[in-house]
């Protein structure tokens, strides 16, 4: 329970900058209405509500008093409220919303490299639709293997769009001479690179987890760090520049 209790402040600490961020960026929509600013800040709050329900995980655990929580050994009474509990605890929804930060960035590298949509779509709305129904119903208690296959649903459908944004944000940079567009792609890429790193982090957690660690480990609390970095990294180098 410790463990959990050091999580919970960790992410709590991560909440108030990200919420900070989104604030700043916000404003910054707001002073010049540009879509692409806005398309950013939805994939940011995205990614902050997936991180306050992996926040709520660790409080619902060590606070809600539901001794069905608290021992994942105990059976749980199967009603709506355990439908929804159990899939925050066991970060199902999370995985939903992290999702669909994803398809927004598909939908972000269309609006910034493309005239519309190419054949890629066929794989980037059906994939985010697949993942997300598996995260959220496809769930069976202590089943491990269906909880492995929902991280690795989500970590492919990451790789594949961050990757290939991360590759055509570097192309752009290389390619302009212009400093301000030079800064504003490189701050993409680092912004999609940070995002595959979060759940490379959690990958090589889960794997010391699974070859005896406690849990929590240094790459734990890199994984929600990338996700700051990643955000901050956009903002500094694309979305604050725009007030200039």
């Amino acid at each position: 329970m410790e463990l959990i209790f050091i999580g919970m402040v960790y992410e709590t600490i991560i909440i108030i900058i990200t919420g900070i961020l989104l604030i700043l960026i916000l404003k910054k929509y707001f002073e010049k209405k540009h879509q692409l600013t806005f398309l950013l800040f939805l994939i940011f709050l995205n990614w902050f509500i997936a991180i306050i329900f992996s926040w709520l995980s660790k409080v619902l655990v060590l606070y809600s008093g539901i001794d069905w929580l608290e021992d994942s050994t105990l059976p749980d009474p199967g009603t709506l409220q355990s439908f929804f509990l159990l899939r925050i605890t066991d970060f199902r929804i999370s995985f939903v919303f992290v999702t669909i930060a994803i398809l927004l960035s598909y939908i972000l590298e269309v609006n910034i490299f493309e005239k519309g949509y190419t054949i890629k779509k066929y794989f980037a709305f059906p994939f985010a639709i697949f993942t997300g129904f598996y995260s959220f119903f496809v769930y069976v208690r202590n089943f491990l293997l269906l909880d492995v296959l929902a991280f690795l649903f989500v970590a492919i459908y990451m790789l594949i769009i961050y990757l290939s944004f991360a590759s055509r944000s570097f192309q752009s940079y290389r390619a302009t001479r212009e400093a301000y567009y030079k800064k504003a792609f490189l701050s993409l890429a680092v912004m999609s690179i940070c995002f595959v790193l979060v759940f490379i982090m959690f990958l090589i957690d889960r794997i010391l987890i699974f070859l005896g660690s406690p849990g929590f480990t240094i790459f734990y609390f890199l994984a929600w760090s990338f996700a700051v970095l990643g955000i901050l990294g956009a903002y500094l180098g694309y979305i604050k520049p725009k007030s200039k």
